[in-house]
Order: C-alpha cells, then sequence, then structure tokens
C-alpha cells in the first residue's frame, strides 16, 4: 500500500521537463506519482470522476511533451517489483527495462539482452514493442497484466496483444499497464552477448546527450538513420534542436530547444527525405499535446 494519503497523491501544476529524457515540456496541470496498483487505481478514478484526460509515463524516454505542458493528469507509473519464477520473470510496468535486461542475463537467463540499451519502463517497452539487436517485446512476452477502461484488472496472453513493428494492442485501447511476464531461457553466453549489445549502442548512439530515442519507425526499404545521413542531414538545426551527428536517427535538445524546435525539424527531415528517396517517415517518438 502506498504512504500517500489521496488528498497527498493528485499534485497540481508539476513542471514535466525533469520527467523526459528531452529535458522539454511545461507543466501538467494535474500529477500523481502512483507506486502501488492502489495508487494508480486512485488516479484513474479520479481523472474518470473529474473528467480529465490521462497520460501514463513511465521513464519519459520515447515522448515529448508541448512547450505549454498536459492540460488533464500524468501518471508517472512507479510500480518496482520484480518475481523470479523458474524461467519466468515478472517485472512491473515502472522497472527499468534496462536494468531488467542487465539482471536477468547476470542470472544466464536469454531473452532479454537486448533490453540494456533501451532507456524506459518495462510498461513503456510492453506498449511500443520496444526492440534492438534484432529482438523485441513481442518475442519475449508471455502475458501483460493492464486495468482496462472500466477500471478492471485483467490479464492478456502474448497472441492477444496484437504485437507488430513498434506496436501494440496498449496504443489502439486506454489500459493502463501493470506487469509483464517475460519467458526466458537458460544460457551461459546471457551476459556476454548484453555486454555485447549495450556497447554497440553506446558506440554508435548519443547516449549521454538529451532525446527521446529514435525519432523516426525504421521503413521497409532502408533505416531511417542511413536515409537521414545519406541525405547530408547530420547537425540539421532547429532552435536548440539538432539532428545528432553521432547517430541520424536521434534528434537532441543542445540546450533550450523547444516542443516546436523538434517538431518543426521533424517535419524538416521528413519533407527532405520525401523529396529524395520518395519515403514518408513515420516518426517513433510521441507528441503529447497540451489538450
Amino acid at each position: 500500500m502506498s504512504h500517500a494519503r489521496p488528498q497527498e497523491l493528485i499534485k497540481k501544476n508539476v513542471s514535466l521537463k525533469k520527467y523526459s529524457t528531452f529535458g522539454i515540456g511545461g507543466f501538467a496541470t494535474y500529477f500523481s506519482e502512483a507506486k502501488t496498483i492502489d495508487d494508480l487505481l486512485f488516479s484513474l478514478k479520479y481523472a474518470k470522476e473529474h473528467k480529465l484526460r490521462v497520460f501514463v509515463l513511465g521513464k519519459g524516454s520515447n515522448v515529448l511533451f508541448d512547450d505549454r505542458g498536459y492540460n488533464g493528469l500524468v501518471i508517472l507509473n512507479k510500480l518496482q517489483t520484480i518475481k523470479y519464477e523458474d524461467m519466468l520473470v515478472t517485472a512491473s510496468a515502472g522497472y527499468s527495462f534496462a536494468l531488467l535486461g542487465i539482471q536477468t542475463a547476470r542470472k544466464n537467463l536469454s531473452g532479454l539482452e537486448f533490453a540494456s540499451g533501451i532507456p524506459g519502463s518495462v510498461g513503456g517497452a510492453i506498449f511500443m514493442n520496444a526492440g534492438a539487436s534484432g529482438s523485441d517485446v513481442s518475442k519475449v512476452l508471455k502475458k501483460a497484466t493492464y486495468i482496462d477502461t472500466e477500471l478492471n484488472i485483467r490479464t492478456l496472453a502474448n497472441e492477444q496483444l496484437d504485437f507488430s513493428y513498434r506496436t501494440s494492442i496498449f496504443q489502439k485501447k486506454g489500459f493502463v499497464i501493470i506487469s509483464g511476464c517475460f519467458s526466458l531461457c537458460v544460457s551461459e553466453t546471457a551476459r556476454s552477448k548484453q555486454k555485447g549489445d549495450l556497447k554497440r549502442r553506446f558506440d554508435s548512439q548519443p547516449y549521454k546527450e538529451k532525446s527521446a530515442g529514435c525519432a523516426f519507425r525504421n521503413p521497409q526499404a532502408a533505416s531511417a538513420g542511413f536515409l537521414i545521413e545519406n541525405s547530408g542531414l547530420k547537425g540539421k538545426s532547429v532552435g536548440g534542436a539538432f539532428v545528432s551527428e553521432k547517430h541520424a536517427n536521434f534528434i537532441v535538445n543542445k540546450g533550450g530547444a523547444t516542443s516546436s524546435d523538434v517538431l518543426q525539424l521533424i517535419e524538416n527531415v521528413k519533407s527532405e527525405i520525401l523529396l529524395r528517396h520518395n519515403i514518408e517517415l513515420e516518426c517513433e517518438v510521441r507528441y503529447i499535446p497540451f489538450e
């Protein structure tokens, strides 16, 4: 149980900048930090009773908040439990996906080595069907537990989650993820594979800069990073937002970037790729409008 009393759980006018890896965003009209399932249920019920829009936030690594903030309730999912049962690992939605990848590999459990380089939460990873190094969540998730729109707690098996490239059922429904159960296998090479995957990502991506991860989904023809770099767009900027010099599929906040800067730079890149390659890039970063 959370120690916060209901009246203390819901806060007003909270800055979203520190909850976004972009370091961009205005103030949330209402904000709650859910450390238990009861906190989540209370927050969702509060939003329903007060007719508020809801956005559930994990590590903030794939979102771009509007400069004006969010006119509604932002719920920070801080559920942090983890449970091992033989080769099944159940982790709460607020648990670090990267840490989960490292910890399971240390136990010689294979399947989540790719997760160690993804700076998001377990819930965010399930929501986006996050992936890297030739694997993704859909390949290892056995089932997911969530809260539905009527505030009932339910569980769906992998085959019911409508997984496809960077997509899941949770993007189409107003469900709030509680936890994911992952089915892994024993491998003595899990730790070395995880370390190798992580090193490759650190060497090729701008981890020390403020970004929201990959800006665009990879089209079938070629990787987004290749297309952007091939078009000479590395280093291009709008205000404080720049196309990374290290990896062209990352947009970074060099200081003082606004959501408008990022959105304009995204449009500039999309227009150039369409003009040069006749390919329409699809944005992977989720822009969260004010209202």
